[in-house]
């Protein structure tokens, strides 16, 4: 599955979280950075709901993937 990411820049360095699964987020100091530690985080989010029984939520099929990091 492909789930949208939301990359923010923050004072300092960048936060990332995942709409379609809530409590998943990350931080970095570069955009490289969390771009690496979500993808961590996505992977253990859905590892964690799957050992606990919980289902996964599906990545919204309408959401537009957009990418600008302009500052």
């Amino acid at each position: 599955m492909r789930y949208a990411v939301v990359i923010e820049k923050a004072d300092g360095n960048y936060s990332a979280y995942v709409p379609d699964l809530p409590g998943c987020i990350a931080t970095g100091d570069t955009v490289a950075a969390v771009e690496n530690e979500i993808r961590d985080a996505i992977r253990f989010h859905i590892d964690g709901l799957q050992a606990d029984g919980i289902v996964v939520p599906p990545a919204d099929q309408h959401r537009r993937i957009c990418r600008d990091l302009s500052d």
